[in-house]
């Protein structure tokens, strides 16, 4: 009688790790997970410097009435002088820290051989709900011995960090109404 998979009591199956004598440890195929070591710093910077002035001078006069009258009692008619200038500074400087480990999943396979992986973690702490998803492609030659991987070999890495309670409650940008009462009674 041969066994299969199917046989009720065998210890068989032909989905096992070690099935292959010749395989190791490591993630290979959709189900399996792999551990991703995540070091993502970024930095972003700017600054803009404005020098910008505008002058305007123009003048009207009367330069003779019908009848021969002194035309000084109504010159100027009109003079108007203008000016104006700006000179700004700007900077802005924006960074992220992300240094985590977490267990992926293989969820799919590509015709190359390279695996589609995606972790999730979720962690609520003090009535503040913490989200972590990070996706990519992952070559089978970099994963390490240990079934590890860093986030520097993952293609197309996405990492989405999400929050929600109160501390993200208290640093959100408000809505457009409120930003504009905000802009219009600053002083």
């Amino acid at each position: 009688m041969a066994m299969t998979a199917g046989s009720l009591g065998s210890l068989y199956s032909p989905n096992a790790a070690f099935i292959d004598i010749s395989s190791d440890y490591k993630a290979r195929r959709v189900g399996d997970v792999v551990t991703l070591v995540v070091y993502e710093n970024t930095t972003a910077q700017s600054t803009g410097d404005v020098n910008t002035s505008r002058a305007y001078q123009t003048s009207s006069a009367i330069t003779s009435l019908p009848g021969g009258t002194s035309t000084s009692l109504v010159n100027p008619l009109f003079g108007a002088n203008s000016s104006t200038q700006l000179k700004g500074t700007g900077e802005t400087s924006a960074g992220s820290n992300v240094t985590t480990t977490l267990t992926a999943r293989v969820i799919g396979l590509l015709p190359s051989g390279s695996l589609i992986v995606e972790a999730e973690r979720q962690v609520l702490i003090n009535s503040q709900h913490e989200t972590m998803v990070v996706r990519g492609v992952l070559r089978p030659g970099d994963v390490g011995p240990n079934n590890t991987a860093t986030s520097t070999s993952l293609a197309d890495l996405e990492i989405e960090l999400k929050g929600k309670g109160v501390v993200t409650d208290a640093i959100h940008r408000p809505n457009a109404v409120i930003r504009g009462l905000q802009w219009l009674f600053s002083f």
